[in-house]
Order: C-alpha cells, then structure tokens, then sequence
C-alpha cells in the first residue's frame, strides 16, 4: 500500500478527465471505460492515408497519421481541454506513451532521427507553465527511445488561440507562425517527426513545415493525436 498515494488521494481527489469518475490506484488521467470509448482512426502507418493527403501540394512528407478522431463535446475534446487548460500535464506524458505504444509495431517510427513538438511563443508557454505538445513528443520519446529536440524551431507570433475560427481564418492566422533557430542546421538529412495535439485544417503543421523547409535535405513526417476529419 502506497500511503502516500492515499493520503494524497484523500486531500486531491484524482478524476478522469472526461467523465469525472474517481480513478484506481491503476488509472491514471482517464478511467478504463472512457479510454476503450476512444475513437480511434485505425490508420496506423498506411501510405497515403487521408492524413497524408491534407499535406499533398503543400510540402512533401514523409508519412503522416493520427490516433484519435476528434469532435467537439466528445471524450478526446475533454482530454485536449485537460492537457492545455487544466494543467494535466502527466495526462500529456501518458498520451504520447499511449500514441508510442499504438505505433510501435506498424513500422511508423522506423528511421526517424529526431521528435520536434510545435512550439508554443514564450509569453504563453510562461503562462501556462508547459507545452503540451512537447509532453506528448516526451512520453512518444519514453517508448521509441527517439529524443526530442526544442531548440531549432520557435513561436515568433503570439497569435490568438484557432478554437473558434474558420478554415481561412485558421490560415490566415498561422502565416509566418514559426521560423527557425540557428541550431536548425542539426536536422540537414535527418528525418525529424513533427508532433502536435490535433490537426484541423492543417494551418499550423503547414507553418512549421514552411519553416522547416530553409533546412537543406531534412525529412519530415506528421503525428497527432487527435485528427478532426472534416
């Protein structure tokens, strides 16, 4: 018995994140019941995924999918609002080990030399204390073994959160969104894996592979964990 554990149990009582149920002592931020509802793509590795094309004519990647279909009000809804307004930020970590243990065995990860999350501009990610991005690239980095790297890419605009704009504006807003650091000449012929929480029109991935680009002979592939299939 963990008295620790309980005592803390007691004073901070642990609930899933999408239906507000006590958790076991097993559970971490969700509940069994609401982690076998999840919605999962089922699209693993397959080449030429519908993932995959939403970049076709914008930049040519390597492979892209995703784990989770995402809609509003739904259980993955809840868990993206926990992991960047509620502070979960273990339930991050436990997402990217769920997305690293899904893919493990379907060959996605093979040959990838570094994990790049989307960066987060500096004013927010001191605000919120965490990107939950880099979280997820974390806990994917826990099962693959592959590190991740947060020096080569940054946030130059603090542009105002995509949640309630539409898919022009979504563009419109992401535009010179990133640009990268000195240190970037380190990803020259290397495969790199952008990670993201959700892709929705695909504006901020585009960003960051618009960046990217100015990097000689980089490859680059595309992991969420949640997909709104539009």
């Amino acid at each position: 018995m963990n008295i620790l554990a309980d005592i803390r149990d007691l004073f901070f009582p642990r609930t899933c994140v999408c239906c507000g149920k006590l958790l076991s002592s097993q559970e971490e931020g969700l509940c069994i019941s609401c982690m076998a509802s999840l919605p999962m793509t089922g699209i693993l590795n397959a080449p030429g995924n519908e993932v995959e094309r939403r970049f076709w004519g914008i930049y040519p990647i390597e492979r892209a999918t995703a784990l989770y279909y995402y809609a509003r009000g739904g259980l993955v809804s809840n868990i993206l609002h926990g992991m960047k307004y509620r502070g979960r930020k273990l339930l991050c970590r436990q997402m990217g080990r769920i997305i690293g243990t899904e893919l493990l065995g379907s060959g996605f990860f093979e040959g990838i030399d570094f994990i790049l999350p989307v960066p987060l501009h500096k004013n927010r990610q001191r605000d919120r204390g965490y990107n939950q991005s880099e979280l997820l690239a974390r806990g994917i980095s826990e099962i693959t073994s592959i590190p991740v790297v947060t020096d080569v890419m940054r946030r130059i605009h603090n542009n105002a959160t995509q949640t309630h704009k539409s898919a022009f504006e979504r563009w419109d807003n992401a535009e010179g969104l990133f640009d990268v650091t000195e240190r970037a000449h380190s990803l020259s012929g290397r495969h790199v894996l952008l990670i993201d929480d959700v892709l929705t029109t695909g504006a901020t991935i585009s960003a960051c592979l618009d960046a990217l680009k100015t990097v000689d002979y980089v490859k680059i592939s595309v992991l969420t964990l949640a997909w709104a299939k539009s």
